[in-house]
């Protein structure tokens, strides 16, 4: 089975690698849209977050009284994933919990995600099951980042524009990715933010219960990447001073706030599934063209 699925639609084209189920290739309108990881940079293209979103306070999550360590973002970006279904526009993959990720997350769940490429669209969407006996908690995200600048032309000009106001400013992040109790302002312009390296000097900026249900990335001629979600209520913006990328977030939960200290399932923002049920998640990522 190759580790690169291909999709297609009319001219337009994306790839997902099977290992963390990650975008990794989009192709709109002959234009390259999705940055190319580069590992002195950044490794990843779109990375899937799950079961956490965020640092951890020390690295780890706690159930009762055990300590289990993880990653920033969990472990589903570094799992393979099952190919279920596939034609030429669609492909469908899953994850299921086994030893591995049972010694780093003792709960039972599939993660299944659906990938349709669609004109100037891809269209993704989210199923996560609890298969276990026992309430499973998680948090999932999505973390595209796309090429900046993605149309002709130098990175200067682009911005951020929210589908409704947000509050002007956000959390401080500590130093070592935790949130903190403080903020700090932005240079928010009613809805549009626009974008300067100065802005990702102190890490990502993170709109917790955000207004808005979609974002746009906008080009000073006026294309724009369009990221319209559902059922993910936090929104965040990240890039590395200078790098030639823009990472859209959209999150269900977020890292730990810096004076936490408990239980996973006690964690702020996170979700907990009964067993036997789900939880359905999407989002559309949708290229305009200058008018």
């Amino acid at each position: 089975m190759t580790d690169i699925i291909s999709l297609a639609s009319g001219d337009d084209r994306a790839e997902i690698r099977r290992l963390g189920a990650e975008l990794i290739a989009l192709r709109v309108e002959r234009k390259n849209l999705l940055w190319r990881a580069d590992a002195a940079v950044w490794g990843r293209s779109s990375p899937i977050l799950f079961p956490v979103v965020g640092r951890l306070r020390n690295g780890a999550i706690l159930i009762g009284q055990k300590s289990y360590r993880m990653g920033v973002h969990g472990f589903a970006a570094s799992r393979p994933f099952e190919v279920v279904e596939q034609s030429e526009d669609t492909v469908l993959l899953q994850l299921a919990d086994d030893d591995v990720t049972k010694a780093l997350f003792p709960f039972s769940f599939r993660l299944i995600i659906r990938y349709r490429l669609l004109p100037r669209c891809l269209a993704i969407s989210f199923k996560v099951e609890n298969s276990g006996a026992i309430c499973l908690p998680y948090a999932l995200g999505l973390h595209p980042g796309f090429a900046w600048p993605f149309a002709a032309g130098a990175r200067g000009g682009y911005c951020v524009e929210f589908e409704r106001d947000e509050v002007p400013e956000v959390p401080l992040i500590t130093a070592d990715g935790l949130f903190s109790n403080l903020r700090r302002p932005l240079p928010l312009q009613g809805t549009v933010l626009p974008l300067t390296e100065e802005l990702f000097t102190n890490d990502a900026l993170c709109f917790l219960d955000a207004n808005s249900r979609s974002v746009r990335f906008v080009a000073p001629d006026g294309s724009a990447i369009r990221m319209e979600v559902e059922d993910f209520p936090h929104f965040a913006l990240w890039t590395r001073p200078g790098a030639p990328f823009l990472c859209l977030e959209a999150w269900t939960g977020y890292g730990d706030p810096e004076d936490f200290a408990g239980d996973i399932s006690d964690k702020p923002s996170i979700r907990s599934l009964p067993p036997g049920a789900c939880a359905r998640h999407a989002a559309r990522l949708i290229y305009e063209v200058a008018k």
